[in-house]
């Protein structure tokens, strides 16, 4: 058997991201480990993150029934760099562990032939077929990690390779302001609180363009795929 793939997908915020790894997930059912999942589990009620949340800026981010308010957070931490730093500061470590112990379950579900499926990626696959079709199936199994954050939080040792959805600068200022209704100010402070796309390219294994129509990214990430071989999960 073949290297795993184990594939860092990142970007711009609203480059492509979400549509690139749902079409990993349904159609070639690859399972997809995302950070933001990750990172609002830890913020759920009575967490400890949570509460360290609350201590530092008060009822301001709390809803009254206990919750986050998610929105008055992020206009605090994407008007102050320091306020961002010390916010990731608590939640990184969390994601971290959390593909970690994902990362673990995909292996050693690989190396009992059994596989993940896409949803939940932590589900085991039942195999189907005689053994000889699914040891051909494991030319490279592939489990895709999407990271915002991917070069920022030096999360780059969790994967085997890199690829960045990228688009125009003024292509992603519409899309974020469509996305979450804001203004053009606003939008340009979540770009800004990124490190630049350029950067990112530049880092990159690969890069996606997704700068024309949907079916254009959907082609690349095909071509994408079959380079080195994917794990179909049976």
């Amino acid at each position: 058997m073949n290297q795993k793939r184990i594939i860092g997908l990142t970007g711009g915020i609203a480059t492509g991201k979400t549509t690139v790894s749902n079409y990993l997930a349904d159609t070639y059912r690859l399972p997809i480990l995302d950070a933001d999942i990750y990172a609002r589990e830890a913020v759920q009620p009575d967490s400890p993150i949570l509460k360290q949340i609350y201590q530092r800026y008060g009822l301001q981010v709390q809803h009254s029934d206990g919750t986050l308010n998610r929105k008055r957070l992020g206009e605090i931490i994407f008007s102050n760099p320091a306020e961002r730093q010390w916010l990731e500061q608590q939640i990184h470590p969390y994601v971290r562990d959390r593909f970690q112990s994902e990362l673990d379950t995909f292996l050693d579900a690989v190396a009992h032939g059994e596989g993940l499926c896409a949803e939940p990626a932590s589900a085991p696959c039942k195999p189907r077929g005689n053994p000889q079709d699914r040891a051909a199936s494991l030319v490279a199994p592939t489990v895709i990690l999407v990271i915002p954050l991917l070069f920022e939080a030096k999360m780059t040792d969790l994967v085997t390779e890199t690829w960045v959805v990228s688009c125009s600068p003024e292509q992603q200022l519409r899309r974020i302001q469509k996305r979450d209704r804001i203004s053009k100010e606003q939008a340009q402070a979540r770009i800004n609180s990124q490190l630049p796309l350029q950067q990112k390219i530049a880092l990159a294994d690969l890069v996606l363009d997704n700068s024309s129509t949907q079916e254009a990214l959907i082609q690349q990430v095909s071509t994408a795929l079959a380079t080195n071989g994917y794990h179909p999960y049976f």
